[in-house]
């Protein structure tokens, strides 16, 4: 007998912005179609958060407002930032401010406001449990998910925004003083009674340097030591041509190109995204190391072309030159790795289901054009991913660029291949 529980067409793992914006969009195709899609989103915050630790007050967005959860897709859409921005009586402001870039923690405060409008899809603080494939004969019919609350939603379709891990190095454990950039804002607050005598930020991109100045302004009886193997921060490259990289049909490209273009094409174009830094924090920071120099007291020190060769639990670091191999050994109060991130393997979750999940021959997830896994099993629906498809859609695969457009194909492919009218009576299907 079928297990009673509710079905919808889609159930969404997850609830950042990828997943925001589906349930956007979904609100939308609703408004305006006669035969609505059902969803439902669980989430294992225990409300809407993006990347809270790094909500630094003075940094702004990398991409333009335009690229919002909607514009992309829907010019119109009353979930988009300028909507916002009226809405908070900062429309006018905003526009003489002539900036296409936002202020990060106000980017994020559109974000919880667009989330606010359509909560009623999302259960927040419920974690997924597992996911298990219900059968029709051979064909994969439903997947059931189980959530932490004991809740079970079945799914014609799923979609995994499970969103980005925090990566350190190999052989790197996090503790009390070695962490990770995203807890941030959260370790700040921890440290500013204890009068820290030293930082050390290993990095070269956007998030160390932003760290990096936060510590030298917060803390300034406090030493900042950057350490990175280039010989200086590089800038990002947002030049015109250059974000065409970011464009829809950037990703059609992408997809259709060999491997070789594939890897070549991420190679000429890496600078737009890693490893990179906006140009205006690249001279303050230069101005900073440059005032010190004049004052003669040295705070903030670049270990360029260097390396931690080694780092205790205590903190204590020594650095390597890679040219010299000169060592300067540094203990510190905290060791900040602003090391990047790497998107969260789907397939443990999937169960049975995870194996059977096709990969390419360098063991990477075979993902069609429309975001699906490619598995062994028939699928009557479909697992889509939102990340984790940089090595078959480009770069902006985990990015905000190209959410509204993206969602708004994964949406339409749901559309185009949901069955219109199932069996009559009790369908024969069975969980296993």
């Amino acid at each position: 007998m079928t297990a009673e529980v509710p079905i919808y067409d889609i159930v969404g793992v997850g609830f950042g912005p990828s997943n925001l914006a589906l349930a956007i969009a979904l609100a939308e195709h609703n408004a305006g179609h006669g035969e609505p899609v059902t969803a439902h989103f669980l989430e294992r915050q225990p409300r809407f958060g993006w990347h809270r630790g790094m909500l630094i007050d003075t940094a702004t967005m990398q991409v333009s407002f335009l690229k919002d959860l909607v514009t992309m897709r829907n010019p119109t859409s009353e979930f988009s930032f300028l909507n916002y921005l009226h809405a908070a009586g900062r429309l006018v402001d905003f526009i003489n401010h002539k900036n296409l870039f936002p202020l990060r923690v106000e980017f994020h405060d559109y974000f919880e406001w667009a989330a606010a409008k359509v909560d009623d899809v999302v259960s927040y603080g419920t974690e997924v449990v597992s996911v298990t494939p219900v059968y029709d004969g051979a064909e994969v019919a439903y997947f059931d998910v189980r959530a932490s609350d004991g809740s079970t939603l079945r799914a014609r379709n799923l979609v995994m925004g499970t969103g980005l891990r925090p990566q350190l190095p190999e052989g790197v454990t996090a503790g009390p003083r070695i962490w990770h950039n995203s807890e941030l804002l959260f370790r700040v607050d921890a440290l500013r009674g204890a009068d820290p005598k030293r930082f050390v930020v290993v990095g070269a991109g956007q998030s160390a340097a932003e760290v990096a100045a936060l510590l030298h302004e917060e803390f300034p009886r406090a030493e900042v030591c950057a350490v990175f193997a280039r010989y200086g921060y590089s800038p990002a490259d947002d030049s015109s041509f250059a974000n065409r990289i970011f464009d829809p049909d950037a990703v059609d490209q992408f997809y259709r190109a060999g491997e070789p273009v594939k890897d070549r094409l991420m190679r000429y174009h890496g600078a737009t995204n890693y490893s990179a830094v906006d140009l205006d924090l690249i001279d303050e920071l230069y101005r900073r190391v440059y005032r010190e120099k004049v004052l003669g007291v040295e705070r903030l020190r670049l270990f360029n072309v260097s390396r931690p060769a080694e780092v205790t639990d205590a903190g204590t670091v020594t650095v390597e030159s890679l040219t010299t191999g000169e060592r300067t050994v540094l203990d510190a109060d905290a060791v900040v790795y602003a090391t990047g991130y790497r998107p969260a393997d789907p397939t443990p979750l999937l169960g049975e289901l995870g194996p059977r999940c096709l990969r390419d021959e360098s063991g990477r997830l075979r993902v069609e054009r429309d975001y699906r896994l490619v598995t062994e099993a028939p699928v009557r629906g479909g697992i889509y991913l939102q990340g984790g498809t940089e090595h078959t859609h480009g770069i902006t695969s985990s990015l905000l660029s190209n959410t509204a457009v993206r969602v708004g194909e994964i949406l339409q492919s749901v559309v185009d291949r949901r069955v219109v009218a199932e069996p009559a009576g009790e369908l024969a299907v069975s969980a296993r």
